[in-house]
């Protein structure tokens, strides 16, 4: 029989609202809801489907949204486990890398010195794995690369030593995306701070407009709203002269519309809709500006217009807008995005938004197309299992199979 997701943050909730003193209508009078929509939560009759009323419940009871979510979610299919398994040496890696960073003395190499091809071929296939969604690849692939760089930047010197400092910078934003994947937000902002490191010490604008995304993309995991308008605020300060310059280049263009995106969904899971359509609307104007069949690879941000219309379905959905969500950017091709994390991201709210909408049918058969594309990607996000969740509870009967496919693959059951 399904243990559905919610009815373990169900419960969750119950145990943080005690624990904050607070009863079922104290709750439901701060969050603007009824008493029985708290006992129907807790009883996982209904979802906690957004961010936005997580961040709420959890900002009341002042519990961390990553316990009221129960991640990580250690899954034994798909090599699951073995993603996990790299999980220590990573965190080895990145102590050891903000150390070398901060100029602690008495630090000695713990791998073989790596030439500038071979750390090359790694950071790409590092990237590479990550554009294709598969987590279990990428964690096999960054401790021992991490600890290679380590040892570059402690035996380099001068520019071969700027050089290691921008794969850390890469391989530490690499590591930030999957660990938030994995369930690991404290050790995924022990990552994007090794980055910010690196990339204080390079000095490089454009690098440091970078890092200060995948910062966003590690507070926004942890629900880190006022923090992550802060961060991206001040980076669109830093980047604004690049990017309203009358030749601006592509990568302050592109940077600067990540960044949009960052505060739309900030925005949008703190229920401020007008804000985050205006960001939207701005990201939009930046990637018009740089043309239909740009997407930025390079910067690992895939900024472009498809990417537009990733974000614009994630905040229809936290606004209760979810048709608005997937017509608001027109014309836009996801099938075109030059990476399957970013599509499959896609799916996903498009999904949830199907069931926003009441097309129910649609939903399984969304979610079902990307978990086939890229099943642990899927498996492990919080959003679908959620959704999975809802789905059977409210029962699909001409897509019973596909449902009963995917509560078995994420493992709902008892």
């Amino acid at each position: 029989m399904p243990q559905h997701t919610d009815e373990r943050i169900g419960t969750r909730v119950r145990i943080a609202r005690n624990a904050a003193g607070l009863t079922q209508t104290e709750v439901a009078d701060r969050l603007g809801r009824s008493e029985h929509w708290v006992q129907d939560v807790e009883a996982g009759r209904l979802p906690l489907d957004r961010y936005s009323l997580i961040t709420a419940v959890a900002d009341l009871c002042d519990v961390d949204v990553v316990w009221l979510l129960g991640q990580p979610y250690r899954l034994q299919r798909g090599n699951g486990s073995f993603a996990h398994a790299h999980i220590p040496a990573l965190r080895t890696g990145l102590r050891r890398a903000g150390l070398i960073l901060s100029g602690h003395p008495g630090l000695a190499p713990q791998a073989v010195a790596a030439s500038r091809e071979t750390m090359q071929v790694r950071s790409d296939m590092a990237n590479a794995a990550r554009q294709a969604a598969n987590l279990p690849k990428v964690a096999d692939l960054l401790p021992a690369m991490i600890e290679d760089l380590n040892t570059a930047l402690l035996n380099a010197e001068g520019a071969a030593r700027d050089e290691a400092m921008r794969y850390m910078v890469d391989a530490a934003r690499t590591a930030r995306m999957c660990l938030n994947q994995l369930g690991y937000p404290d050790l995924a902002w022990v990552a994007a701070e090794v980055a910010a490191g690196a990339a204080t010490q390079l000095g490089d604008p454009i690098v440091k407009a970078a890092v200060a995304w995948d910062r966003c993309g590690a507070l926004l995991h942890q629900v880190s709203l006022p923090e992550t308008l802060a961060v991206a605020e001040a980076a669109l300060r830093d980047i604004e002269p690049l990017a309203a310059a009358k030749r601006p280049t592509t990568a302050a263009l592109s940077l600067r519309g990540a960044l949009m995106l960052r505060c739309a969904i900030a925005s949008a899971r703190g229920y401020q809709s007008e804000s985050a359509w205006s960001r939207i609307n701005a990201a939009l104007e930046d990637a018009d500006r740089l043309g239909p069949d740009y997407h930025d690879l390079e910067r690992q941000t895939v900024f472009g217009r498809g990417t537009v219309a990733v974000h614009a379905a994630e905040v229809g959905v936290e606004v209760e807008q979810p048709d608005t969500g997937l017509t608001v950017v027109p014309e836009a091709n996801i099938a075109a995005l030059p990476s399957k994390e970013r599509r499959t991201h896609y799916e996903i709210d498009q999904a949830r938004a199907f069931r926003k909408m009441g097309r129910l049918p649609q939903a399984v058969t969304t979610l079902r197309k990307a978990a086939a594309g890229a099943p642990y990607y899927v498996y492990a996000d919080p959003m679908a299992r959620a959704l999975v969740s809802d789905l059977v509870r409210v029962g699909v009967p001409s897509q019973a199979s596909a449902l009963s496919s995917l509560v078995r693959n994420m493992e709902l059951v008892h």
